[in-house]
C-alpha cells in the first residue's frame, strides 16, 4: 500500500501523495498514513492483550485508571489477565521449583505457562497455527532482562498486531523451554532489575495503547511525545505566565504558530543534544537543524571553556 520515493515523498494508493517539507518529518507523516489506513479497521476490532501473571491484582490496579481505563471502556483495546496458578495441575497450584544444578532462587515451571498460553490462544474460533512447536499466529512475548530493549519503534511494531500475549516473569526467571519452545519474542524495558515482569508488561501495554487512534484526547499527541519523532520532547508551559519570577518564553505567548513550531523543534534538538546525543546519530536532519546544532555545540564548548577558566 505504501511506497517511499526518495527521502521526501510518500505515496499511498488510498490517500494520495504526501510531500514532506523536511526529511525529519518523514517518519511522523508515514505514521499518520498508517494510522489513517488502519483507522476504520481499528475502530471495529480492538487490540487484545493477554497478560499471563502470578499476581493479577498488580496489573488490574494500573489498568483500571486513566488512559488505559478509557481505552478499554471505548472498545479500543481489550485486556485479559490470566492467573498462571489456575493452570497448575497439582492440588497446591505450584508454579515454581528449585533449579537443576543448584543455586539460589526458584524457577518458573514450564507446565503452567504452556498450559495457560495454549489454552487461551487456542480457545478462539481461529486457533493459532503451530510452527515448530510454537503458536505463531499471536506474538508471545516474554518480559525478561535478556530481551531486546523496548523502544518507541518496537511499540509501533507491536501496535500493528490485533493481539499480543505477554508473559510476566518472576523469581529467577523462566524454565528455558518456555523461551525456546513457546515464546516468539523477548522484551526488556531497561538494564536494571525489578521484582517481576508485571510492571514491564504494563509499560508495553501503555505504550502500545497510546498509539491506537482515539486513545489520546489529542489525535496528534502520540506523535509529539518524546522518541516519537526520534527526539526528546520540547519543554511545556501552562498558566500562570509568570511564577515566582520565572516567565514563560515570549515566543509561546506570541500567537505566531510558525515561530512556535520552530522554537519547539529547536528546543527538542537542544534537549536531545545535551541529554541523549546518541539519538541524533539515527536521524536525518535538515540543513537548518544542522546549523542550529552547530550553534548549540559551540555554546556548550564555550560554557565548558568558561568553567575550566573559572576553576
Amino acid at each position: 500500500m505504501f511506497e517511499s520515493i526518495g527521502a521526501r515523498v510518500i505515496v499511498c494508493e488510498k490517500f494520495g501523495t504526501l510531500t514532506c517539507l523536511h526529511t525529519h518529518t518523514l517518519a511522523i507523516e508515514y505514521t499518520r498514513l498508517v494510522v489513517a489506513a488502519r483507522e476504520g479497521y481499528n475502530d471495529t476490532v480492538p487490540l487484545r492483550f493477554d497478560l499471563f501473571t502470578l499476581f493479577p491484582d498488580i496489573c488490574a490496579a494500573y489498568l483500571g485508571e486513566s488512559i488505559l481505563k478509557r481505552a478499554q471502556e471505548s472498545g479500543l483495546v481489550s485486556v485479559r489477565i490470566h492467573n498462571l496458578r489456575d493452570y497448575a495441575a497439582d492440588k497446591h497450584h505450584i508454579t515454581d521449583d528449585l533449579p537443576y544444578g543448584g543455586g539460589g532462587g526458584m524457577v518458573m515451571k514450564p507446565e503452567p505457562i504452556f498450559a495457560a498460553v495454549e489454552s487461551v490462544l487456542t480457545a478462539d474460533d481461529r486457533p493459532p497455527t503451530a510452527v515448530e512447536g510454537q503458536l505463531s499466529a499471536v506474538p508471545i512475548i516474554l518480559l525478561t532482562p535478556q530481551g531486546r530493549p523496548f523502544t518507541q519503534a518496537i511499540a509501533h511494531e507491536l501496535a500493528q498486531h490485533d493481539r499480543l500475549a505477554l508473559i510476566c516473569g518472576r523469581y529467577e526467571g523462566f524454565d528455558e523451554r518456555v523461551r525456546l519452545r513457546l515464546a516468539t519474542d523477548e522484551i526488556s524495558i531497561g538494564d536494571y532489575v525489578i521484582t517481576g515482569g508485571e510492571l514491564a508488561a504494563l509499560v508495553v501495554v501503555d505504550a502500545v495503547t497510546r498509539l491506537r487512534p482515539g486513545a489520546l484526547g489529542d489525535p496528534s499527541g502520540a506523535l509529539d511525545d518524546s522518541h516519537a519523532s526520534g527526539l526528546l520532547e520540547y519543554p511545556h508551559y501552562t498558566r500562570p505566565p509568570e511564577f515566582r519570577g520565572w516567565a514563560v518564553p515570549d515566543v509561546l505567548l506570541s500567537g505566531d504558530h510558525a515561530r512556535i513550531a520552530r522554537w519547539r523543534r529547536e528546543e527538542s534538538l537542544r534537549r536531545t543534544f545535551h541529554r541523549r546525543p546518541d539519538l541524533l546519530l539515527k536521524l536525518e536532519l535538515s540543513e537548518e537543524d544542522r546549523l542550529f546544532l552547530a550553534e548549540v555545540a559551540e555554546e556548550a564548548a564555550e560554557n565548558l571553556r568558561s568553567q575550566i577558566s573559572n576553576s
